[in-house]
Formats: C-alpha cells, sequence, structure tokens
C-alpha cells in the first residue's frame, strides 16, 4: 500500500510511485519531456521522480495523473497494485485504505474508495492548521464533487472571474466540479479533516 508511516514508508511509497509514473508514461510511448509538456511540469521534475530522488506533491502528482487521463486515486491505486487485485472489491476495508502525505504541506489523503467496478470514489484528506494547497482545473477536467467537512475549518476557494470563497466549519456540505484552479486552506488553530465523494461525469 502507498503508506507514509515514517522514513522507510515515505521511500517505499517513493518507489512505488516513480515505478508507476515511467510504466504509464512507456506504455503511452511518450518521453519524459512528452510527459512534462502534458502535465505542466519541467522535465527535470519528471526525470527526478522516475529516479526515486524526489516524492512529488500533491500538485504535481495531480497533474501527472491528469495527464495521464487518471484520477488521482487511479494512479495511487494502480502503484500499490491496483484495485481489482482486491479479494472483494466492493469492500474497502480500514487496513486496506491507502494512505499518501504531501511532502511540502503534510496534506494527507486517505483512498476510503475506489474501484473499477463502481462509479463513485471517496477520499478523506486531513489538512494542517495554516496549511493552504492549490489543486489544477485540470484534476477536475471529468468529475464532479461533493466535499464534507467532518471536523476543523476549511476555506475553498475557485479560481474564476471573481474568485469565489466558501467558508466551512464541521458538518457543512458543499458540491462543485466545474474546472477551475481551487485552493483549500485551513484557517484555524486545528488541523481539518474532510472526506470528498467524487463522480466521473
Amino acid at each position: 500500500m502507498i503508506r507514509n508511516d515514517g522514513e522507510e514508508g515515505a521511500v517505499q511509497a517513493a518507489g512505488q510511485l516513480a515505478r508507476q509514473i515511467t510504466a504509464e508514461r512507456e506504455a503511452r510511448g511518450w518521453t519524459q519531456a512528452t510527459l512534462a509538456g502534458r502535465a505542466g511540469v519541467s522535465k527535470a521534475a519528471v526525470s527526478r521522480i522516475e529516479r526515486g530522488e524526489m516524492s512529488p506533491t500533491a500538485v504535481t502528482l495531480l497533474r501527472l495523473a491528469g495527464a495521464f487521463d487518471l484520477t488521482l486515486a487511479g494512479l495511487l491505486l494502480r502503484a500499490e497494485g491496483g484495485a481489482g487485485e482486491r479479494e472483494h472489491e466492493r469492500l474497502s476495508r480500514a487496513a486496506q485504505q491507502p494512505e499518501w502525505r504531501d511532502p511540502a504541506t503534510g496534506y494527507t489523503r486517505r483512498q476510503l474508495f475506489a474501484a473499477p467496478t463502481h462509479p463513485l470514489e471517496a477520499v478523506q484528506v486531513t489538512l494542517p492548521a495554516g496549511a493552504s494547497v492549490t489543486l489544477p482545473a485540470r484534476s477536475y477536467a471529468h468529475i464532479q464533487q461533493l466535499l464534507w467537512v467532518q471536523s476543523g475549518e476549511l476555506r475553498l476557494t475557485e479560481h474564476r472571474a471573481p474568485d469565489l470563497t466558501w467558508d466551512l466549519a464541521a458538518g457543512d456540505c458543499l458540491g462543485f466540479g466545474t474546472p477551475c484552479d481551487v485552493t483549500f486552506e485551513n484557517p484555524g488553530p486545528h488541523p481539518c479533516t474532510y472526506a470528498v465523494f467524487l463522480a466521473r461525469r
């Protein structure tokens, strides 16, 4: 599983992602430069990620997944061996739910549910106090999302003309999906945990 349990777990996770990103690129017959151009990241970053020298941030990983026409969940699950190889792909037990941690922000993403035979995905995110992450419009191109704040405070800004900002508290739900860059910010003194439910359009 893609877990970041200490230094050893982080190294293993980076290695799994590096191999999968390389495999996805080569399966499409792309060079590193081609992938970099499609994802909007530098060729040097692609090279370092594939060699396992750099752990991608949440933004970089979303850009790479989008270039492959995959959701972030799809890319992470392929890296860990694929949801289809589980004994019961309709059942997601807590011990089987992969986690991934953004090395830049401490943003932690837990894949609650994803299966190739089901149209919905569920993710749980924990955003540390004071942290923010801006996810690119491409990551919303083919999906609709419903966000449910479970604890803490979340400020979500949809970057359009003009920007639209939502201040959310525990229990609040927000549906969104029109492609645009989106900033998730925790303005509070405590970690914010929220769940996101995704459906392909």
